[in-house]
């Protein structure tokens, strides 16, 4: 691929193509974590996982046909665990099957541990121009409470390293954290955002069916804030990062302006997206439809599916106009920016229900951007599936 420096992210709120790429492999599974990652304990076999991942990519070009890409995402699972030249295989393999511009932005996910922080130079060489640190947080006790492989030196090394070599980075933090205060996680942040990051996605820790919390918060082993601390410390998140200059632009997103994710606005504009890998989904625009595209999500099985058949998709479902104003509003209502309501209607076919969205509005959870937008304002944030149900029912 071209070793461009990352062009500025436009304002024209244009959804873009991204690719996304699913790398399923973690060194370890951490306990709160019901994403499709896996751990292995031999060597992952990576040129025949390029070459599967090469596969997917042409049957998934013969739905999307020829495409202008914005944004490639690697995720995980821990795409660090990546050799450079698997990455760079892999983004020369994009750009082989789509247009792929000088400059999009290029973002891989990474842990921050010693060992794969040195191969953050070979990523970069291969193209990556935006990281996203999984540090989750800034003080020993909780990374170890979480699971974590690393400790704050190494995260803090890493972050020093990303800082040098990559043009924008991005780092997680967990909060809602057992017995975390709001001062605690007040001064988390202000450190957080002393490190020169520009984007920060700050997540709400969630006990999630079939981890190894669930089953401790069941048993009454873990207490995590309730429903009232989580919105106490919701609110003190989105006051204090708007003082420190990285507001909310989504609602667990906060970006210094212009760098906002590319990748992520083209999810919430609800964009295409090609999806490949295990467990990977896309949505496309297939002639005049548009279709869900889901992947098998065991490695294993996926890559004998691909080596069979040319991909390892399980599911591709038309989503008729009703289905795809639903998501439109589902995803859009989650940015700060809103939904663009012209879009919305000439999917829907309708406008929205005049005394849902008068009612939503008179309690506070909605407003009105002119004629043109609808959005969540903070206190909707807090109830924002019931917000989009409202909305949604004709």
């Amino acid at each position: 691929m071209q070793r461009a420096s990352l062009s500025a992210i436009g304002d024209d709120m244009d959804p873009g193509f991204g690719v996304y790429v699913h790398w399923p492999f973690c060194a370890a599974k951490c306990p709160y974590c019901d994403f499709n990652s896996h751990v292995r304990h031999q060597p992952v076999d990576q040129p025949r996982f390029v070459a599967a991942f090469l596969e997917e990519m042409a049957s998934v070009q013969a739905l999307s046909g020829p495409r202008t890409v914005t944004s490639i995402f690697m995720g995980g699972g821990t795409p660090s665990l990546m050799e450079p030249a698997t990455v760079e295989a892999i983004l020369d393999g994009i750009a082989k099957h789509w247009h792929v511009p000088d400059g999009i932005e290029i973002t891989m996910e990474a842990n921050p541990s010693s060992v794969e922080a040195t191969r953050f130079h070979g990523y970069r060489s291969a193209g990556v121009n935006r990281v996203s640190l999984g540090v989750q947080a800034l003080n020993d006790r909780d990374l170890k409470f979480l699971g974590r492989l690393h400790n704050v030196e190494d995260a803090l090394k890493a972050v020093r390293l990303a800082r040098e070599i990559f043009p924008r980075m991005s780092f997680d933090l967990i909060y809602a954290r057992p017995n975390q205060t709001v001062e605690e996680w007040e001064r988390e942040l202000k450190e957080a955002v002393s490190y020169a990051v520009d984007h920060l996605s700050l997540y709400q820790l969630t006990i999630e069916e079939g981890t190894p919390f669930f089953g401790l918060h069941k048993a009454g082993k873990l207490v995590v804030p309730d429903g009232e601390q989580s919105a106490v410390l919701y609110e003190a998140t989105q006051e204090i990062t708007a003082a420190i200059g990285m507001p909310a632009y989504e609602v667990s997103n906060h970006a210094r302006p212009g760098a906002e994710s590319r990748h992520n606005l083209t999810y919430w504009r609800y964009g295409d997206y090609a999806g490949i890998g295990p467990g990977a989904h896309g949505r496309l625009t297939v002639g005049s439809g548009k279709i869900a595209t889901a992947t098998e999500r065991n490695p294993e099985a996926w890559l004998r599916l691909v080596e069979e058949r040319g991909d390892g998709m399980t599911e591709q479902e038309p989503l008729d106009l009703e289905a795809q104003a639903d998501e439109l509003l589902l995803m859009g209502l989650r940015l700060r920016e809103g939904v663009d309501l012209a879009r919305w209607q000439s999917l829907s076919g309708r406008d929205p229900d005049p005394d849902r969205e008068q009612f939503l509005i008179e309690h506070g959870f909605i407003e009105r951007l002119g004629n043109s937008r609808l959005r969540c304002t903070p206190a909707g944030m807090l109830i924002l599936d019931a917000v989009v149900a409202d909305l949604a029912c004709p």
